[in-house]
């Protein structure tokens, strides 16, 4: 089959463009990135895009299915306008896009907590994206909502790192839901809601990917 894999090149991105290399039933992967990508691979396509001015008619939307792990921090962005656009309106646009060349199914790398009612911005953008994607018309439909995330990022987030130091320590006695999700697990649960496919919208807990 072939998969589209919007965020390739972020933390959880780089495990599921991994996993979907070395998956046998993965013909082809599709990653459109800002930046080339410094891998190559004789199944992966690479397209250079601008996000903000996507190729509606570029015949590599064309896909069995969706792995969307865009997402960015407000501190990063540089505003909540900014965020809002890289963590709803891309991923949405890719999703839009995708389906209308053919896609069926959409795995979303999302957020413990997101909800679309919430007092919370972040939340509240993780959940209007989950909304929004309910509405495009996937066959099937799976949310990853993760809590804190393990692994090694690129850039240096301090918060990350108190909360990862703190919740180390305490270990087992953490409610599971609240513990650290590995990169490697989430990415793997996208994954495989992407290539199962299973009919409907399925929700996966952070307490399913300790």
């Amino acid at each position: 089959m072939k998969i589209l894999h919007a965020g390739a090149t972020g933390l959880v991105g780089r495990h599921v463009l991994s996993l979907l290399l070395s998956d046998s039933r993965v013909t082809q992967v599709v990653a459109p990135t800002r930046r080339a990508l410094p891998l190559p691979h004789p199944r992966l396509h690479n397209p250079v895009v601008d996000f903000d001015n996507l190729p509606e008619d570029a015949d590599w939307w064309a896909v069995d299915a969706v792995v969307c792990t865009l997402g960015t921090t407000i501190k990063l962005a540089g505003s909540e306008a900014a965020f809002r656009k890289v963590d709803h309106d891309y991923p949405l646009a890719v999703a839009r896009l995708a389906h209308r060349h053919g896609a069926r199914a959409f795995a979303l790398n999302s957020a413990m907590g997101a909800d679309a009612g919430s007092r919370i911005f972040y939340n509240r953008v993780k959940g209007e994206l989950e909304t929004s994607l309910s509405g495009v018309g996937f066959d099937s439909l799976t949310f990853v909502r993760p809590g804190l995330i393990g692994g090694e990022r690129e850039e240096f987030r301090l918060g990350e790192r108190i909360a990862d130091a703190i919740l180390r320590t305490l270990g087992p006695i953490v409610p599971r839901r609240y513990r650290i999700n590995p990169a490697e697990r989430i990415a793997a649960s996208l994954v495989d809601a992407a290539i199962d496919a299973r009919p409907g919208t399925h929700v996966v807990a952070s307490d399913r990917l300790t």
